[in-house]
């Protein structure tokens, strides 16, 4: 059996997900964690299937998440639906599911957070609210994996029995939205019938704007005339526009069910303690300052106290052990190309890659607690007056925050964007954030012993700024000449603050370890074999050794070839500009292969000067990005000339702001 999870944004639904699946799925306390629907097996019921749906408060098809709610349930018809409520936010959550309730599937209401209501001296008439819902209610708690096996109980036997939301017509008889609305249901039943699609369902999205069910109904012209022509009896006789009707007998029916089933409870202590701590945290005018400095603080305890030791750690026992083997090997009389891709391609290139790891983890660690305190969401708050100024919704600011761990899923979350230009727009802004890639090679150069402890954090502070202002720039530009038009009004529920879970920090903490350690081992891996091959043999395929004439190998002929382009930049050595190439595969490439190519004389022994590291770590800040954000980035687009003009307008200006700060340092 195959069971639909629907609910609003913020309502606990990736939680209930994870309780009832057993899934390492990581859970947001922000709009926008769910994109794409997800599925998983429920625990001890191998037969029963859940699968997470984006989190949206109607089925209007107006956003993208709306559409792929919608069209899950209508087309793949789940055997039962799963809708989760927030009990300390009824009213607004029940729009939902007056929604879900017209669509003739067996439906189970999940009241979420009931340990918050009972907290604060609320309570909820659970068999009242059941007999007016005409549908099962079971109380959870989520977060506490309370009534959970309750409720897959009573899912399971709704959906076996076929018992489907009893209470469907929730207007006033006789009243002019019922003479409509059933004047609706007559005129299409057939087609519906036909169609698949529960009558009420339909009929209530004809009559509001916005629906495309006419084209999947297939109404001829007289009909959408019959129609029309009731809609607009029924605007006359209420004297408001239809969506406004059907949203007032909407709200009419949920009042009634809430004045008859629900105590509401006294104003939250989280609440109370939420606006307290607003007052501080989202200011008028300390919260931009306040977030930079946070920010700032996670930065220095991340590269100069916690990831920093555990990354010297890992390094010297890769070193201790790559001394172990090449030593071993020697003597064992083995092969001086397997010695030699051992020693520089395996310990000394993706090696250099691994025992990064600690600053990934302890980076996203903290940005995990901040995401579960519910501050990103106030973050996404605050900029949108300021990305609104430049042409952005503050709800772009989600996918801007995603795309600090990685770009493919930022991208993929612009999908949560109602309106196609903020897509595009967030799309063409997200390759210049800096993503945990991209960080590994600042990791790298800012503790390769050229930069002192204070300016290590004040360089990679500055790049994550530097490119956020490109890309915003970028953005303004585009959405005067290219995207022209205004942002989507931004509407965001703020959580209160909750102190965050530890399981979910260290599902975090593992997916981002995993991740990393997939990519070091795949991608990352054969880069690294590819630049090894490249690097250690000549131009006729000979392995390079003291005794062979041409010690010139393959990747220094590229290197040297391109060498000119990058001299500007203060970038001479066509080592570096190998190993930029090899950044194309994954970020973290760069890195393996300056290892690699730089041999004993480390990273130093290839730049020339302070000016051109910082040269360096501008170019690889803003040029192309990797293969997979490519390919993202096209399928998203639906254009591989828009993607190209991205990756080309990208190297371009990675090419002159190097020039311009190299030229700048160099003269400081």
């Amino acid at each position: 059996m195959k069971f639909a999870l629907v609910g609003n944004q913020n309502c606990g639904k990736t939680t209930l997900f994870n309780q009832l699946t057993g899934s390492n799925q990581h859970v947001g306390n922000f709009p926008g964690v769910t994109v794409d629907s997800k599925s998983g097996v429920v625990k001890k019921h191998d037969d029963c299937v859940i699968v997470d749906l984006p989190g949206i408060y109607s089925l209007r098809p107006y956003t993208t998440e709306e559409i792929v709610t919608r069209d899950f349930i209508l087309n793949e018809k789940p055997d039962g639906i799963i809708n989760i409520v927030d009990a300390t936010t009824i009213e607004r959550n029940l729009y939902l599911t007056t929604q879900l309730m017209t669509m003739d599937i067996p439906m189970v209401i999940a009241l979420n957070m009931m340990d918050e209501v009972r907290g604060n001296g609320g309570t909820v008439d659970i068999q009242k609210m059941s007999d007016m819902m005409g549908c099962p209610v079971v109380p959870i708690s989520a977060a506490k994996n309370e009534g959970v096996d309750e409720l897959i109980d009573v899912v399971i036997k709704t959906a076996k029995e076929q018992i489907k939301p009893k209470v469907k017509d929730i207007c006033e008889s006789d009243s002019p939205v019922h003479r409509c609305l059933h004047s609706a249901i007559h005129l299409i039943e057939d087609h519906a019938k036909s169609a698949g699609i529960s009558g009420r369902f339909a009929a209530m999205n004809l009559i509001t704007t916005g629906g495309d069910f006419d084209k999947r109904l297939n109404l001829d012209e007289n009909e959408k005339e019959l129609l029309e022509h009731s809609v607009v009896e029924m605007e006359n006789d209420t004297g408001l526009d239809r969506d406004a009707a059907m949203a007032s007998m909407t709200y009419d029916f949920i009042e009634k069910v809430s004045r008859e089933c629900v105590v509401k409870p006294h104003e939250s202590k989280e609440r109370l303690k939420s606006e307290k701590i607003d007052k501080v945290l989202t200011n008028k005018y300390g919260a931009i300052p306040l977030f930079i400095l946070i920010m700032a603080a996670i930065y220095l305890l991340t590269f100069q106290v916690i990831g920093k030791y555990i990354g010297l750690g890992i390094e010297m026992g890769i070193d201790a052990l790559d001394k172990v083997v090449v030593k071993g090997l020697t003597k064992f009389g083995t092969n001086p190309a397997i010695i030699d891709f051992l020693d520089k391609g395996l310990f000394g290139g993706l090696g250099a890659v691994v025992s990064l790891l600690p600053y990934i983890v302890v980076m996203f660690m903290f940005l995990s607690l901040l995401e579960d305190s519910g501050y990103m969401a106030r973050v996404a708050f605050i900029m949108d007056k300021p990305l609104r100024k430049l042409g952005l919704s503050g709800r772009s600011f989600v996918p801007i925050i995603v795309g600090f761990g990685c770009s493919v899923p930022a991208i993929m979350s612009t999908r949560t964007l109602a309106s196609e230009r903020d897509r595009k727009m967030t799309i063409g802004l997200i390759p210049f954030i800096s993503c945990s890639a991209k960080a590994v090679v600042y990791y790298a150069v800012v503790n390769c012993g050229v930069f002192k402890w204070w300016q290590q954090s004040l360089i990679i502070v500055g790049l994550y700024v530097f490119g956020i202002v490109l890309g915003i720039l970028t953005a303004f530009v585009s959405g005067k000449l290219i995207f022209k038009g205004k942002p989507v009004p931004f509407v965001m529920e703020l959580p209160n603050y909750r102190l965050p879970s530890a399981k979910s920090v260290l599902l975090l903490m593992w997916e981002k370890s995993k991740d990393f350690l997939t990519r070091a081992f795949t991608v990352i891996f054969l880069a690294t074999l590819v630049v090894w091959f490249l690097q250690a043999y000549n131009s006729r395929i000979i392995f390079i050794t003291d005794g062979v004439e041409d010690n010139v190998s393959l990747l220094e002929h590229i290197g040297n070839f391109l060498a000119p382009v990058f001299k500007p930049l203060g970038m001479n050595d066509g080592k570096i500009v190998s190993a930029l190439i090899a950044g194309f595969t994954a970020k973290e490439a760069v890195v393996s292969t300056i290892e690699m190519l730089a041999g004993s004389g480390g990273m130093t022994a290839l730049f020339t000067s302070v000016p051109a590291f910082l040269s360096f770590l501008t170019f690889v800040l803003l040029y192309t990005p990797c293969v997979a954000t490519v390919a993202t980035m096209r399928k998203e687009l639906g254009s591989v000339w828009k993607t190209a003009a991205v990756v080309v307008y990208q190297c371009a200006l990675a090419w002159v702001c190097s020039c311009i700060v190299y030229q700048i340092a160099a003269a400081c």
